[in-house]
């Protein structure tokens, strides 16, 4: 009785260590509707002919669907099969972050230092290296906006500083006090 149960506890580990599934031996089904290498339905046969047939093969019985009734086995080289399953999951994470660009937001004032316009300069270049998107906003107080072409000027003077790396999305436009310019990366010829 023990020992089923460690038998049991053993299979439901193996299961649950990063989605492998139970492969020849570790298989605890009386019978299994067997697929075979192929993709050929060979049919339901009992565990032991099963394993056979994959030894025959020189491939792996890999436990499919547990849940069916019968349980669904195939014939596969399962090494294999788990690195084209790695690969593809690698590939699908590389897609994933390059379609995931953040927006980061530079504030900016009309009537900004030359060292406080360089930092941001300087912090906005590695983003658009990056492949970040760039947003830069001023925000008009009091009488600057009597002058809003002052903040218009800095937009411009700070987007021809990074004209290697980058393309202008919005052009700058004024939302009440806020006036907002949008930054693309350039895209690689």
């Amino acid at each position: 009785m023990v020992s089923t149960f460690l038998n049991f506890m053993e299979v439901l580990v193996i299961a649950k260590n990063n989605d492998n599934m139970m492969i020849n031996d570790q298989i605890r089904a009386r019978e299994v509707l067997v697929i075979g290498p192929n993709g050929e339905q060979v049919g339901i046969k009992s565990i032991e002919d099963a394993k056979t047939l994959a030894n025959y093969a020189s491939l792996d019985l890999v436990l499919i669907s547990p849940n069916a009734n019968p349980p669904v086995c195939k014939v596969m080289d399962y090494n294999k099969f788990r690195y084209e399953k790695q690969k593809k999951a690698k590939e699908a994470l590389k897609k994933q972050k390059a379609n995931m660009s953040e927006l980061k937001e530079f504030r900016l004032s009309p009537v900004i230092d030359v060292g406080d316009f360089e930092t941001k300069l300087r912090n906005a270049t590695k983003y658009l290296q990056k492949g970040d998107k760039v947003k830069l906003t001023i925000r008009f107080k009091g009488r600057q906006m009597a002058h809003t072409e002052l903040g218009k000027e800095v937009l411009l003077r700070f987007y021809d500083r990074v004209s290697d790396y980058a393309e202008v999305s919005e052009q700058p436009k004024l939302d009440g006090r806020t006036m907002t310019m949008m930054l693309v990366p350039k895209k690689e010829k």
